[in-house]
C-alpha cells in the first residue's frame, strides 16, 4: 500500500537568467514499511525533494500525498501541525532543545499537542534506540552519537506515517554512523516505520532496502535491493 506518491513534482527557484530547476517531475511512490534511501550528488535536488515530501516547502508544480492527505492544499498552519504528528524529521544538526531533558526533548511533539504520551510504546522507543539509562540527562551531557538518538526518539513518539532523514550521520564518525543506522533499521523492521533517507555516502544508501539515484532533479534510477 502506497504512504507516499508524488506526481510530476517540480521546483523552480528565480526567473529568467536567475531561473534554477531543483526538481524536473519527479515521480515516485513508497509503500508503507519500506526503508528508501535517496542518493545523488551535491545540487541534484535530493533535499529539496525531502523538504517537499515532509511539507517544509511547497512544489512549483505536481502533486504530493502522504497517507492520503494532499500536501499542496495545506496552509501553513496545518502544515506545521501536519508535520509534527504525521512526518518525523531528522536532520544532520540534532535540533534538541538544551535546556530540556531527554526525556522532555523526545516528548515535546506530544506536548506542543497537549497529549500524554503512551508509556509503552515510550519505553519501546527509548529501549530500542538504546536511551532508557540517559532519560533525566540534558542535551550537552550527550555524545553526538546519542543526541542523533533523541533527535530520531522525538521524531517517532508521534508514530508517524514518514520518518525522513537528511544526511542524519553527516556529523558523526564511522562508529557513531553505524550505530545511527543500526537504530533505524530497527525502527524500520521492529516498528515497521516507514523511512526515507537523503545521504550521498554509498555505504550509508547501501543499508537500505530500495535505492533511488536523482541526477539534474530527476530519478535515474531505482534499485529494489530486498
Amino acid at each position: 500500500m502506497n504512504i507516499l506518491t508524488c506526481e510530476g513534482v517540480s521546483k523552480v527557484y528565480g526567473s529568467g537568467d536567475n531561473r534554477v530547476v531543483a526538481l524536473a517531475g519527479i515521480d515516485l511512490k513508497v509503500d508503507r514499511g519500506e526503508f528508501v534511501a535517496i542518493t545523488g550528488a551535491s545540487g541534484s535536488g535530493k533535499s529539496t525533494l525531502l523538504h517537499i515530501l515532509g511539507s517544509v516547502d511547497k512544489p512549483t508544480g505536481g502533486r504530493v500525498t502522504v497517507e492520503g492527505t494532499d500536501l499542496s492544499e495545506l496552509n501553513q498552519t496545518r502544515a506545521a501541525i501536519f508535520r509534527r504528528r504525521k512526518v518525523g524529521l531528522v536532520y544532520q544538526f540534532y535540533n534538541l532543545i538544551p535546556t530540556l531533558t531527554v526525556r522532555k526533548n523526545i516528548l515535546m511533539p506530544l506536548t506542543l499537542d497537549k497529549k500524554k504520551p503512551n508509556e509503552a510504546y515510550f519505553e519501546e522507543v527509548v529501549k530500542t534506540l538504546g536511551l532508557s539509562e540517559r532519560l533525566e540527562a540534558l542535551p550537552n551531557q550527550l555524545s553526538g552519537g546519542q543526541q542523533q538518538r533523541v533527535a530520531i526518539a522525538r521524531s517517532l513518539i508521534y508514530r508517524p506515517a514518514l520518518l525522513l532523514a537528511d544526511e542524519p550521520t553527516g556529523n558523526l564518525d564511522q562508529k557513531n554512523s553505524g550505530e545511527i543506522m543500526d537504530m533505524l533499521k530497527l525502527s524500520n523492521r521492529n516498528m515497521k516505520q516507514t523511512i526515507v533517507l537523503i545521504t550521498h555516502d554509498e555505504k550509508i544508501a547501501l543499508e537500505a532496502d530500495r535505492i533511488i539515484t536523482i541526477e539534474d532533479g530527476r530519478i535515474v534510477g531505482d534499485e529494489r535491493r530486498r
